[in-house]
């Protein structure tokens, strides 16, 4: 007999609880989460710290899973007499923020008017073996009306070049040459940056890559040991001392001070050439045409984007296996500014037209 398929990526479900005494407890879990992950779990529940201004849904991405996390505030409706707060976790392998938090919101609602996880765990497994839910006071759940392309364009990509300008340049030619782009935004802006840290995969559209996003990472051993392994990423940080981490990233993004640094270590591959200035002068012309939504944004880019990879192409040669691949000296017959060379050649690369 062939396994059942499962409708949903989920890998494990999880309750954590903060008492009336102020102690935080994992209090359930389907169908088994090792202590370590409890332990990761917990603290990135936000029950463990102060609980006023906690922020109601987040997520992350921790070696290989996505995680999301939906917690609540016990009211005096609900069954749970001796909590005062309690989080859901979800973990998965699928990246798509709307319908997990769908999801989580069905099962907390179940959850908070019977006091008792095995109603919850009901809903979830027929998700997970049916593709579906339904319950009488909180609607219906179905996969089916969550694309997950929808997830990838959910993008406020166009207030990134508006708040950059010309240097929106350095984040697009990190994330094409698959570079490593931190993010800071003090904690009271977790949400934002959650947001921020999704929108950057889409400007790189034709790779349609989300699992180089790391929206919420601290600066413990757990979490930098599983980003150390990365050579690509963008990863978001609540944490300021991550700007004198060097050695963790390529460029530093502070969008609260609308500024982008440059690691020294890597300041040659952000050599800016006619080519990135041609570039970035066309994404701040379509993000100030007020008509232009996000999406029209990401196409654009995108446009532009094949065309650069084309144009490459077109130089490429025929290697000794007949496939076609760029070379250096192919480049430098065109004679073009060290720059732009160094920045097509790494491009190349990137795209897997250089042989090995």
């Amino acid at each position: 007999m062939s396994a059942p398929m499962n409708f949903i990526s989920s890998k494990s479900a999880g309750l954590i609880e903060r008492d009336t005494n102020g102690d935080v407890l994992w209090t359930w879990s389907y169908p088994n989460v090792s202590e370590e992950e409890r332990n990761f779990f917990l603290q990135k529940s936000q029950l463990t710290m102060t609980t006023d201004g906690i922020i109601p849904f987040i997520y992350s991405q921790w070696r290989r899973n996505w995680y999301y996390i939906k917690t609540y505030q016990v009211t005096e409706e609900d069954r749970l007499s001796r909590v005062t707060h309690f989080s859901l976790v979800l973990v998965t392998k699928d990246f798509n923020p709307e319908k997990y938090e769908v999801l989580c919101k069905i099962l907390c609602m179940k959850y908070r008017k019977t006091g008792n996880p095995a109603s919850m765990l009901e809903l979830y497994l027929h998700v997970l073996t049916r593709g579906s839910c339904a319950t009488d006071e909180n609607g219906r759940f179905s996969v089916r009306d969550f694309d997950v392309k929808r997830a990838f364009i959910n993008s406020k990509i166009k207030d990134i070049v508006t708040t950059f300008g010309l240097e929106t340049i350095l984040i697009y030619t990190a994330l094409l040459l698959k570079k490593r782009i931190a993010v800071y935004y003090p904690q009271n802006q977790l949400e934002d940056l959650l947001q921020f840290i999704r929108s950057l995969p889409a400007f790189v559209w034709h790779r349609q890559n989300w699992d180089i996003a790391y929206p919420y990472v601290e600066l413990d051993s757990t979490e930098l040991e599983d980003l150390s392994q990365k050579n690509s990423f963008v990863a978001g940080f609540t944490d300021a001392s991550i700007e004198g981490r060097t050695d963790l990233y390529d460029i530093f993004v502070n969008p609260s001070t609308s500024q982008i640094t440059t690691a020294t270590h890597a300041k040659e591959s952000f050599a800016m050439g006619k080519l990135h200035k041609d570039t970035a002068m066309f994404m701040v012309q379509c993000a100030e045409k007020e008509d232009v939504t996000d999406e029209q944004l990401i196409k654009e880019i995108a446009s532009k984007t094949r065309e650069l990879i084309n144009n490459l192409k077109s130089l490429s040669v025929t290697g000794e296996d007949n496939k076609q691949y760029i070379t250096i000296e192919v480049l430098r017959e065109r004679k073009m500014t060290p720059a732009t060379e160094n920045f097509l050649f790494s491009l190349a690369a990137c795209e897997g037209l250089v042989q090995m």
